[in-house]
């Protein structure tokens, strides 16, 4: 249970800082404690779409991923934060992808936080 509060944390501080980058990446809400809430519900989503959906995608994607030496993760993962942006409309939080291209560089920002944030708190799984 502490991995999983502790990748959520994660994830949420990668998103928060891959929407204050991009600017096709918003994160609204009222004050910062709004917007914290806001970005922790998003990171369940993200998490949850992470998790359920994405190993389909990859599996479905093989061939991809041979003919393009791995670099249609980026693509994968981009369609990952764009459908996490989706949900967080139909749940009515204030978490919105713009376009392709932002869910792109937010894909690729979250991805180097994160990395960065795991590498720093060391990863016990």
């Amino acid at each position: 249970m502490k991995g999983f509060v502790i990748k959520t944390l994660i994830n949420a501080a990668a998103i928060w800082v891959a929407a204050w980058i991009v600017s096709g990446i918003t994160l609204t809400g009222d004050d910062w404690q709004h917007k914290t809430l806001t970005v922790i519900a998003v990171a369940l989503i993200f998490g949850v779409v992470n998790w359920l959906i994405k190993p389909v995608v990859k599996l479905f994607s093989l061939p991809l991923f041979i003919l393009t030496l791995g670099l249609i993760t980026f693509v994968i993962n981009a369609l990952m934060l764009w459908l996490t942006s989706w949900a967080s409309d139909k749940l009515d939080l204030n978490f919105n992808v713009h376009d392709f291209w932002a869910a792109l560089f937010g894909a690729l920002i979250i991805s180097l936080v994160s990395w960065g944030l795991n590498l720093a708190l060391g990863d016990d799984d």
